[in-house]
Parts: C-alpha cells; sequence; structure tokens
C-alpha cells in the first residue's frame, strides 16, 4: 500500500525522536545503575524498552505505507546528574507530545485513521506515563530535597 508522502515523512521525523529517546534513556539507566540508584535504572530501563516498541510501531506502519524508515536518531543529551537527567528526559517528553500532536493533525487532514489511532496511543503513553512520571520526580526533588530523593532511589 503506497502511503501519503507528507505521513511517510512525519512518521520518519517521529522515528528519529523516539530512536533519540531509546538512546537518551539507555544511556541514563546505565548511569543510574552505575550510581547505584536502582529505582531510577528499573524505571529508566523500562521507559527505554518502551521508546523501543514505539519505535518499531513506527517503523512497521512505515514498511506498510511503502516508505522507507530512516534510522537515524535525532541528537540526544546526556544529563549530569540526576536532576538535570530528569529535566532533559522531560523535555525530550514535551516534544515528542507536541510532534505527535501535529502528526496526529495531519493524519486527520489525510483521512489516515490507522496512523491516527497508532499515534494517540503513542500520545497516550507519552503524556499519562512518561512526562507525568518525570514531573512526579521533579516535583519530589522540590519538596524532600535533592539529597532525600536519591537516598530513597537507592536499592
Amino acid at each position: 500500500m503506497q502511503g501519503d508522502s507528507e505521513v511517510l515523512q512525519t512518521l520518519n521525523t517521529l522515528l528519529a525522536g523516539e530512536l533519540m529517546a531509546r538512546d537518551q534513556y539507555f544511556i541514563h539507566a546505565a548511569m543510574y545503575q552505575d550510581w547505584g540508584l536502582g529505582k531510577l535504572h528499573a524505571r529508566f530501563q523500562h521507559e527505554m524498552e518502551e521508546e523501543t516498541g514505539h519505535a518499531r510501531a513506527i517503523i512497521d506502519r512505515i514498511l506498510l505505507l511503502g516508505g522507507t524508515p530512516k534510522m537515524t536518531p535525532d541528537a540526544l543529551t546526556v544529563g549530569e546528574d540526576v536532576a538535570d537527567m530528569l529535566r532533559k528526559d522531560l523535555a525530550v517528553e514535551l516534544h515528542v507530545r507536541e510532534a505527535l500532536k501535529a502528526a496526529i493533525a495531519l493524519c486527520e487532514r489525510k483521512s489516515d485513521f490507522v496512523t491516527r489511532d497508532m499515534l494517540l496511543v503513542q500520545l497516550a503513553d507519552t503524556e499519562e506515563d512518561h512526562a507525568h512520571w518525570i514531573e512526579q520526580q521533579l516535583r519530589l526533588i522540590e519538596r524532600v530535597g535533592l539529597p532525600n530523593y536519591i537516598q530513597s532511589q537507592m536499592d
């Protein structure tokens, strides 16, 4: 099946963002593990796997629509400490959220409702799980202080 060229281009843009998020979460999870922050390691390992699933769904849709997935991720930004890592990861999620909203609107205009529905699922995951959880962690740091937060994230 041949998909709309603008939808395919947008899917490849989304794919680059998902691959970047996956890679950023991968390195952050490894850093958390190295620092002995097992709870953060486990959470970001999980986030990395979810981003991989998002990327796979986009790849599958691009292939179904007759396109070629472009596997070059956007540039990632590795944090220097726990709070910085969380802020950078939240920035990724907020960027992805806006890109997904724009892509969903495009799919509506192009009457590609199957792609739209796939992206709606990813948007819900981005807003309700990823971004919300990171925002909670940053609020916890504000409330209890960074040293107490870090201590709570140890195994």
